[in-house]
């Protein structure tokens, strides 16, 4: 496996939802013969672990608002477990390397998971709770697709990754602006509507 676009794929998919990335990655070493994965994500306990917070985060994350929180408690969490899946992946490799993959994979997750958080606030600008649901199972399958990918094929993953983190970093800044423009003509309006008599 070529070691840096599988760390910063790994620590993308983190970013979005790091039980899932654990839980993938950890099944796909010990179940899918797939060599170089480190044995400690492949433990029993850890993928018992990694799959009840996976389950725990699925239902979360389709619930408007309750998204939000769990983003915001995440917020430590996930570039955290990035950065020790760049260690793990890593190996045996020099230390300034394992420094390097930890570095990289968990700046990497930081990015995505900011991307995230900023997206899931502008979708629960939404009324409906559609929406919510919808983006959250496409967050699911892209987390599944890259780090399947990443194993596979690495450099198409570190591609896509990247494509991702770029295109979710640009279209959230500007969905931000747009929410800032329909709360300032809200506020606004129910100024206008205060002051008449």
């Amino acid at each position: 496996m070529d070691l840096l676009p599988l760390v910063f794929t790994s620590g993308w998919a983190s970013g979005v939802n790091a039980y899932a990335t654990v839980l993938l990655l950890g099944l796909l070493g010990r179940f899918g013969g797939i060599d170089g994965m480190p044995a400690a994500l492949q433990r029993t306990d850890v993928l018992i672990a990694a799959g009840g917070l996976f389950a725990l985060e699925f239902v979360a994350d389709k619930i408007p608002y309750v998204d939000s929180g769990w983003d915001a408690i995440s917020t430590a969490i996930r570039p955290t477990v990035g950065a020790i899946l760049g260690l793990l992946l890593a190996g045996d490799a020099s230390s300034l390397e394992q420094a390097l993959s930890a570095t990289i994979a968990g700046t990497t997750a930081l990015g995505s998971h900011a991307v995230k958080s900023g997206l899931r606030l502008a979708v629960n600008t939404s009324p409906e709770p559609a929406s919510n649901i919808v983006v959250s199972l496409a967050e699911d399958f892209s987390v599944a697709g890259a780090v399947t990918l990443a194993v596979l094929q690495p450099w198409t993953a570190f591609g896509i990754a990247a494509g991702l983190l770029g295109g979710g970093a640009l279209l959230t800044l500007l969905l931000t602006r747009r929410v800032r423009r329909g709360y300032r003509r809200w506020r606004e309006r129910r100024h206008q509507a205060l002051e008449q008599p």
